[in-house]
């Protein structure tokens, strides 16, 4: 016979109800309850309303809203005042992006993406990769959030999954080479015209961008996310441009800047909860979206990194092929055991937005280095390095290549051949890049070399760390004494 004690354990937890003075549920709760449990397990039955989820006791925090934020912030920076429709609009295409990410199981997202003219799958991307239908979409998805804004702040835009940059005409269907466009005249852009239409020329600025940061983690549910940067155009575009494209149609002047010339940056990360973290140059403030009001909401104020911190984030499947410094600076780290009189622990998701996250809320260094395949790493400094690095500096943290900051490095500036005609109407190659035999090139060979030199400086890569200043000065330490003369 069963223990009573046992007997009376079991009967508890097969009870749907309260258990009453006698020691068994009152059939009636019992009824009510089971009823209950029914209705909300039922498939068929509509969700449970926001009031029924929620204790009535609890009550949402009177946060600030990602709106009003802009408002205030862009009021008080005048040279920036134009950016608050815009960065607007970047938050709600990571609100899209974020819903793309939660879908991609259930929905058909997954595999290569295909032409929807031929049906044939679309070329590799400039990294060499076969493009993804989740890359095109949320692709897509950027390049309207930065040029679909009534105030036509941005110009142009520069993406990792586009070879070239394209100007905001371009991106929203203008058809700048047609013979009938107002806005040709003679065979070339009226960059007059242009201006006042909204394309390259009307805006101050330009915005680069990683559209989907990790998005092979999406297989195993893991974070992902959205980087983004945002230059001012020398002085404003007003000046004439010194490497304008062939067609007329965008010039690299706003793109090829250091990073220091960064007016924002930020970046969304798709995760347990879905937040944006940005800078406008005056601190960094975090927002995590509201999943009932699908608004982004002021959780973190002037955000600040330690000054040291415990979390070291590197591949160490790849430390073999590292670096002299970074392979000792990893040992010598590991050998102590405490960085800041705390212990080290290793933490690496594999996604950049993710990883970085991490490191500035906890403190601690992440790294991407060079290796043996990769002399100059994988991550791309216009528009990965760089926004990353100036949301560190303006957290109180640092960003360098271990050889110096990463918001100090110059991109590549464009060489290209021209092609001028002399008096009696005979081409000659000239300028930067003209070829040792002095062969005469074309207007097709200067366009093909513009589009060569053009990506060069779009999509070149840096050695990137980031972190604390206490942790990324030591590793700068290490590439002292041991690295190689100049980096």
């Amino acid at each position: 016979m069963m223990p009573s004690s046992s007997l009376s354990t079991t009967s508890s937890a097969l009870s749907v109800g309260p258990v009453g003075r006698d020691g068994f549920t009152s059939p009636r709760r019992a009824i009510r309850d089971s009823s209950k449990i029914n209705r909300l397990t039922n498939s068929n039955q509509p969700p449970p309303s926001y009031h029924d989820r929620h204790d009535p006791k609890t009550t949402k925090k009177d946060l600030r809203t990602l709106q009003r934020f802009l408002e205030v912030e862009c009021w008080k920076l005048p040279q920036i005042r134009s950016l608050d429709r815009t960065l607007l609009a970047v938050s709600d295409a990571c609100k899209q992006i974020n819903r793309i990410v939660q879908r991609a199981q259930t929905d058909d997202l997954y595999g290569a993406a295909l032409d929807p003219i031929t049906g044939l799958e679309l070329e590799a991307n400039i990294q060499g990769e076969s493009q993804q239908q989740l890359d095109v979409l949320c692709n897509t998805i950027m390049l309207r959030a930065f040029c679909g804004t009534a105030n036509d702040a941005i110009c142009a835009v520069a993406s990792e999954e586009e070879p070239l940059p394209r100007s905001c005409a371009d991106v929203m269907g203008y058809d700048l080479l047609a013979s009938n466009n107002p806005l040709v005249v003679g065979g070339k852009t009226n960059i007059d015209g242009l201006k006042s239409s909204g394309g390259e020329g009307g805006g101050e600025f330009v915005a680069v961008f990683d559209p989907i940061d990790g998005s092979k983690n999406i297989d195993s549910s893991l974070p992902v996310g959205t980087v983004f940067g945002i230059y001012r155009r020398p002085d404003g575009g007003r000046k004439s441009a010194k490497y304008k494209s062939p067609d007329g149609t965008y010039d690299l002047d706003g793109f090829l800047q250091r990073g220091t010339n960064l007016v924002a940056a930020g970046y969304c990360l798709y995760s347990a909860t879905t937040v944006l973290v940005l800078t406008l140059g005056s601190g960094v403030h975090g927002f995590t979206l509201d999943p009932d009001r699908q608004i982004f909401l002021q959780t973190h104020t002037n955000m600040r990194i330690p000054d040291v911190g415990p979390l070291y984030s590197f591949n160490e499947a790849n430390s073999r092929d590292y670096s002299e410094p970074v392979q000792k600076f990893l040992k010598n780290m590991k050998s102590t055991g405490k960085i800041g009189g705390k212990k080290v622990t290793a933490r690496y998701v594999g996604a950049l937005v993710a990883d970085v996250h991490n490191v500035l809320i906890n403190g601690g260094i992440y790294g991407y280095p060079a290796t043996r395949d990769n002399p100059n790493g994988k991550l791309r400094l216009l528009y990965e390095s760089a926004p990353m690095a100036m949301i560190m500096e303006q957290a109180g943290g640092a960003g360098s290549t271990g050889y110096g900051r990463i918001l100090d490095v110059l991109p590549p500036q464009p060489k290209w051949r021209k092609v001028t005609t002399d008096q009696e109407g005979a081409t000659a190659a000239q300028d930067d890049c003209s070829s040792s035999d002095g062969s005469s090139s074309s207007s097709n060979d200067e366009a093909d070399n513009w589009d060569e030199e053009a990506g060069k400086g779009i999509h070149v890569r840096v050695p990137t760390f980031l972190g604390s200043v206490e942790n990324v000065f030591e590793l700068d330490q290490f590439h002292k004494y041991y690295g190689e003369e100049g980096g």
